[in-house]
């Protein structure tokens, strides 16, 4: 496929996406499937989006293995929505357990409290969110309504190699991550996920939701908040992000084609293992997670100093590898490798580092 003007991008998010799938929509995006308009503008109620959101779906359970004991839906409002529409449905008059491994948990963390009772039962807070707790660091609640985790943190580059048992649901935000590894869905109460980082575009939500958890949801919610109005309606209650959805068909049929969630995980293994090898292969960079809670698709690191991060990101965008600047929050050096990204541009940001070293070491 020539793209003589695409260049190596490691944006947090929204991110790259397959190169096929972009081409796929482009030569769709006047004329989908002869019908003389575009999938934006047909109604969500057509015969040709129904098949459209039915496929999505239907190719998220079968990657992700879930059965029919769980609703798969696509929500508006990406992953932050999800933490104010989560403890709306399930908190209750009950206390939440929440693991805070960085920003992201503690925003869930801040919403969740305006509904009703939380306990921070792991802080990572004075470890300067650089690590993922041990289990038996972990405070649980007995009785919790669920325990919420952020499985990958984009910020810090943290990850969870293996989920906490419970003896409550295990709600996880996988954003980050969802469907970079095989994980067992049986094990949660529910996944969300924003799209935009690993399955689509910005403004749309992935919930992966145990049906039964939707019932306990107060009469006193609002109809579109419920998950259960979206479980009823099969994601058609109101006017969905329908070329979101159509871009998550896409991007599952590509991950298909790539040998599923299994095959991308060695494909995500392979790229980090390079990146990290790089870090550790010389003192003059300095990678900020510890070593046993690291991140494979967000690899965050420094050079000696705040200035020379600064050039780094400046050559490097020269150089035509984007999105390599750390959050603004915390600073340094960030690169995420999610699904899309190809082995070929950490390839390219290696050899970039060992030039940069020479040259400013």
């Amino acid at each position: 496929m020539a793209t003589p003007n695409r260049i190596h991008n490691f944006t947090a998010g929204p991110a790259a996406l397959p190169l096929p799938v972009l081409a796929r929509a482009q030569e769709e995006l006047l004329d989908y499937q002869g019908k003389g308009m575009s999938i934006m503008e047909m109604s969500h109620r057509s015969a040709e989006f129904s098949e459209v959101i039915a496929a999505a779906e239907e190719n998220v359970r079968q990657l992700m293995n879930i059965d029919d004991d769980y609703a798969v839906l696509f929500l508006q409002g990406g992953a932050s929505m999800q933490f104010a529409m989560l403890p709306t449905n399930l908190l209750g008059e009950d206390t939440a357990d929440y693991i805070n491994t960085g920003a992201w948990s503690a925003k869930a963390i801040k919403e969740a409290q305006i509904r009703g009772r939380v306990n921070v039962a792991w802080d990572g807070k004075d470890d300067a969110y650089t690590r993922i707790p041990a289990f038996c660091e972990i405070e649980h609640t007995a009785g919790a309504a669920y325990l919420h985790i952020c499985s990958n943190e984009t910020i810090g580059g943290i990850q969870y190699k293996d989920f906490p048992d419970a003896a409550t649901p295990l709600v996880a935000d996988m954003s980050s991550d969802i469907m970079s590894r095989e994980i067992d869905v049986n094990a949660f109460g529910m996944i969300y996920a924003g799209a935009q980082k690993n399955i689509g575009p910005s403004g749309l939500a992935l919930v992966i939701m145990r049906k039964d958890l939707a019932e306990r949801c107060p009469d006193t919610v609002n109809t579109m908040l419920r998950y259960s109005t979206h479980i009823d309606k099969g994601s058609l209650f109101n006017t969905p992000n329908t070329w979101a959805i159509y871009l998550v068909k896409l991007v599952t049929e590509w991950v298909a084609e790539q040998g599923g969630v299994a095959a991308l995980e060695k494909k995500n293994a392979a790229k980090a293992e390079l990146l990290y090898g790089a870090i550790d292969g010389s003192e003059f960079w300095r990678a900020v997670a510890e070593k046993e809670s690291r991140s494979v698709m967000n690899v965050t690191w420094t050079t000696p100093s705040a200035d020379l991060d600064a050039t780094f990101v400046s050559e490097a965008t020269a150089a035509g590898l984007a999105g390599l600047k750390g959050h603004r929050s915390v600073g340094g050096l960030r690169a995420s490798i999610y699904n899309a990204c190809p082995q070929a541009a950490v390839e390219a940001l290696v050899s970039f580092m060992a030039e940069f070293e020479k040259n400013h070491g």
